[in-house]
């Protein structure tokens, strides 16, 4: 492996320098969009629940906040649950916006990576061969090895930058899809909260501890 790398010339360090900062993304985002974690099951029907017992205190909604990212966006509704039925749904997209953009954290830089591995390859690929045409040059092609060794080393840069992107890619896809379907469960419990706090409608049977 590491007669690899120092084969792939120069290039290499930033290729390798993708694949360290996308394992972090990956590791991080990995653990940071868990389900559970984003959207804790229940959450609408404790609220319905302290509402109905009047034990919905600013420090109640302070929790509510801190626990999850749906709970910063429903706190954030809760706030305003005394105003009217459209001031708490503004407040609501307002903190929904921010928390998706949250959630999406690091997936620009994943996604940057994805793109430029595979064009840090090539470069390095490029900058082989035009080493190879200069040894051609100097000495001809009657050495079919050392024009071979030449080739393989300058496509050593481009599978590496591909063994970076394909993974980077399929992680940035995954991810990117997880976010939408959180963005939209998540505007999903914003608006029960809505119809529950205003007296337009009961929590869900499912939704009930």
């Amino acid at each position: 492996m590491l007669e690899l790398m120092y084969a792939g010339g120069w290039l290499m360090a930033p290729i390798i320098g993708c694949s360290l900062v996308a394992t972090a993304i990956v590791i991080e985002r990995a653990w940071s969009l868990r389900r559970r974690r984003v959207l804790p099951p229940n959450l609408l029907a404790e609220i319905w629940q302290l509402h109905r017992q009047r034990q919905l205190t600013p420090e109640r909604i302070e929790e509510i906040r801190d626990g999850s990212p749906l709970g910063r966006m429903l706190a954030s509704g809760l706030i305003n649950r005394h105003h009217s039925h459209e001031v708490m749904k503004d407040a609501l997209n307002d903190t929904g916006r921010h928390v998706v953009a949250e959630l999406e954290r690091f997936l620009n830089t994943l996604g940057t990576i994805a793109s430029v591995a595979p064009l840090l390859g090539l470069l390095g690929t490029v900058l082989g061969m035009i080493d190879v045409f200069s040894v051609i040059m100097e000495s001809g092609v009657g050495n079919a090895g050392v024009l071979a060794g030449g080739i393989s080393k300058a496509l050593i840069t481009t599978a590496a930058g591909l063994s970076v992107a394909i993974p980077a890619l399929m992680f940035h896809r995954f991810f990117d899809s997880r976010v939408a379907t959180f963005a939209l469960d998540m505007e999903q419990q914003a608006l029960r909260l809505i119809e529950v706090l205003k007296g337009e409608r009961e929590v869900a049977e499912g939704d009930r501890p």
